[in-house]
């Protein structure tokens, strides 16, 4: 499994960024957040427990007005902010880690093996680079952080392909293609509505065949774009070994996350291919005429 110095627990900061992003700082409540903070909620225990000591409301009078003070001047200070948003990267984080490690506990024995040979090679490049003077270690601070980044896209692009082989592994476009033309040949035998139903099978059949297509050119990308990840990886660890400039070092991975970044953007799309296939078949034979009585027949057959 990942460790906790090069796999997915650390180096989330980029992914855990984004989300943030995507929240936007507008969105954050600090007023909420402020009510809600420990520290809030024991100064209103302890006002509670003084005015039952004491047999009088006054002190929750008092309590309610401090609380209105309190809500309106410590939301609106920079620190406290700076404070939620912290907390609201650690959540980020958090939330990151376990999406990864449930990754990595996903994809098969090979890949977990291809997985912990990249993060060694991300190790023997971080402890080549600690040896340099302090002056340099903003840009090996900055190297870290692409390093981490590439091991989650590398691994995102592991998991992605394990779905993409178990696809292909479970269809077979020839069987696929056998069942279209036999269609083909008996169209012209068949009644006028069993003929309408056996066209839009036929059409859902060729978008199979479409999609296995694209699933397979995309299988290739990113075994093709882990190969590369590896390559350049192996060269900067060869590097390290004479201690080249770490900015130059951090330039190359640069390049590299956005080579993988535009994998990762590859497979979402086409990740959107295994959403439409169930409502395409569901939908086209929704539309088919009720009192034709082959129909649930042949929508059984195209669902197995």
């Amino acid at each position: 499994m990942p460790d906790q110095k090069s796999g997915p627990n650390t180096g989330l900061r980029g992914d855990a960024l984004r989300e943030a992003e995507d929240l936007g700082g507008d969105n954050i409540s600090f007023v909420k957040e402020a009510f809600k903070w420990q520290y809030n909620w024991i100064g209103l225990a302890g006002a509670g427990a003084f005015a039952l000591v004491a047999g009088s409301g006054f002190p929750l009078v008092l309590a309610a007005g401090v609380e209105l003070i309190y809500l309106a001047l410590v939301p609106q200070n920079k620190r406290f902010q700076r404070l939620v948003r912290s907390w609201q990267f650690a959540e980020e984080k958090r939330k990151i880690d376990v999406k990864l490690r449930a990754m990595f506990a996903e994809i098969p024995p090979d890949m977990r093996v291809r997985y912990g040979k990249l993060d060694l090679l991300c190790r023997n490049i971080r402890e080549n680079y600690s040896k340099l003077s302090s002056t340099s270690q903003m840009f090996v601070k900055e190297m870290q952080d692409r390093l981490d980044g590439l091991l989650q896209g590398y691994l995102r692009l592991l998991h992605a392909e394990q779905q993409h082989l178990e696809y292909l592994r479970s269809t077979d476009p020839d069987k696929i293609k056998q069942e279209a033309a036999l269609l083909e040949r008996s169209m012209g035998s068949e009644p006028p509505k069993v003929q309408e139903i056996n066209r839009k099978r036929i059409e859902i059949l060729n978008k199979r065949l479409e999609k296995f297509a694209k699933i397979h050119e995309n299988c290739e990308v990113i075994n093709a774009q882990c190969a590369a990840t590896e390559d350049v990886l192996q060269l900067i660890r060869d590097q390290s070994v004479t201690l080249r400039d770490p900015q130059q070092v951090s330039d190359q991975l640069e390049g590299l996350v956005h080579d993988v970044e535009q994998t990762e953007a590859t497979v979402r799309e086409v990740e959107a291919i295994f959403e439409m296939a169930t409502p395409e078949t569901s939908a086209t034979f929704n539309a088919m005429p009720n009192e034709a009585p082959s129909a649930p027949r042949q929508q059984n057959r195209i669902r197995n």
